[in-house]
Order: structure tokens, then sequence, then C-alpha cells
């Protein structure tokens, strides 16, 4: 069994609004093991990106441990890198200048730097737009960018925070398979966090469900299902119907509970 990279033990979190105290998450517990990719599934409000953000260091819990490579996470670190849909370019510096900016930090020589970024920048499909300017790009080509800077680093971890959202639907799918041909060639993690059942099952080995008020670990879902995968198999389409109908149970308890 592959040794757990991430580990969430006992996890609450609050955070706390003028006098009173908001309970985001509680009792979370979950492994993510060397070379999986994952996705938190939710609707809005249910805490999946102060998950993402506890993992990266950024929010500590009110209760419990989040451990990284069996270390307390104690700040935000090169290691696990987050990735935003907001594409965080700065826009007067060139493609290469936004990918070697993020190598600043790791003593590099100037060639190293700009071989590096060259290297990631092509594998992202962007090795003919070394000097454009975000402005000149379209989004997913931007998106493509951010992901080649996080690739750049070298994290073992990326944390993904709705990449995609505000892709049209053709550049999504295509960033999705582009995603699945970087992990496999860069054995790097992914933690996903999404609304989007589809991007879920087609992307990742496992996927968390979450309820809200406060954010829990509904159920875990193993996708066993070889990769690429065909949304219109018969197979995809099992997984897709299991997790809608977790969430359509999930309504179904909150009108007995709230007598609605």
């Amino acid at each position: 069994m592959a040794e757990a990279l991430v580990q969430l033990e006992n996890v609450d979190k609050s955070f706390h609004k003028k006098k009173e105290e908001l309970n985001v998450l509680r009792n979370i517990n979950l492994e993510i093991t060397q070379g999986e990719t994952v996705a938190v599934l939710g609707k809005s409000g249910c805490g999946k990106s102060t998950l993402l953000n506890m993992i990266g260091g950024f929010h500590f819990p009110t209760n419990g441990r989040v451990l990284f490579d069996g270390e307390a996470v104690s700040g935000p670190s090169r290691r696990a890198i987050m990735l935003f849909q907001h594409y965080a370019l700065l826009p007067w510096k060139s493609v290469l200048a936004n990918v070697e900016l993020a190598l600043e930090p790791e003593g590099l020589s100037a060639s190293e730097r700009r071989s590096r970024a060259e290297y990631y920048l092509d594998l992202v499909g962007l090795g003919k737009s070394l000097q454009q300017f975000p402005s000149e790009l379209s989004g997913g080509m931007q998106q493509r960018v951010a992901i080649a800077r996080a690739l750049a680093i070298r994290p073992e971890m990326i944390l993904m925070d709705e990449p995609f959202a505000a892709l049209d639907t053709f550049t999504r799918y295509y960033l999705q398979d582009e995603l699945l041909k970087i992990q496999e060639r860069e054995a790097t993690n992914i933690v996903l966090v999404t609304h989007d059942i589809d991007e879920a099952v087609y992307l990742a080995d496992r996927v968390f469900i979450m309820d809200a008020a406060p954010g829990r670990i509904r159920r875990t879902v193993p996708i066993e299902l070889p990769k690429p995968r065909d949304r219109s198999h018969r197979d995809f389409q099992y997984y897709r119907k299991l997790i809608l109908d977790e969430f359509n149970f999930s309504r179904e308890e909150e009108s007995i509970e709230y007598n609605i």
C-alpha cells in the first residue's frame, strides 16, 4: 500500500465573525497517498476551499492535526502549490517571465531558470508563446501558464481550487486531458476542489463527497476506472449517477430534518 502524503486527523475548523463562531468543518479524517489524484466535491459553502487551504498551510485547524509527509503543517510550503481559477499572472511580464519569477527563490542561475521555465511551458503546449503577454492569450492559455508555473517549482502536490470553472466546456475538457498527461509524466499529487461531478469522475482516483453546515465528509468514492476515461461509457455513467444520487439523497435527508 502506498504511503500517506497528507493526513487530516479529527480536524475541526471554526472562524470568528463578529461575536459569532462559525463552525466550517467538523471531524474531517482523510488520507491522500503518494501518486493519487483526489477530488473534493460538494455544494457551495461546504468548506471545500477551507479544507484545501489547511492542506496548503494557509489556515490552521481549530482542533485536530494536518500532516504533510508525517510532519504537522505549519505554514505554506513550496512542496504544496496552490492553483486558483484566477490565473494571478503579472500582466506586464511575458509568459516566460511569469514562470521564471516563481523560480527566483530556488537559487538557480538565470540560464537554469530559463531552461526550466521553457521546459514546462513546452510541456503545456506553450513553447511558441514565450514572449507573449497574458492579455494576448485566451483564458485556457493563461491557465496553462499558471499550470506551467506551478509545475516548474516541482512540488510534491498541486492544490487546485476550481481551476477550470471559468472556462468554456471544450477548453475545460482539453485542459483536463492535458492535466492527466502531465500528472502521469510528472507523478505530482493533485487535490482538486470542484462542483463538477463529471470533472471529479474524469480526473480523480477517489472522490470525497462533502456535506455542509458544518462541512464534513459524507462518503468516499474510489473511481475504479482506467485513465484516460470515456465520458460516454456506461461505467463512467455508473459513477456519475452514484455520486448524483448521493447528493439527491442528501437533499431528501435535509427535507426530513427541517420538515421542508
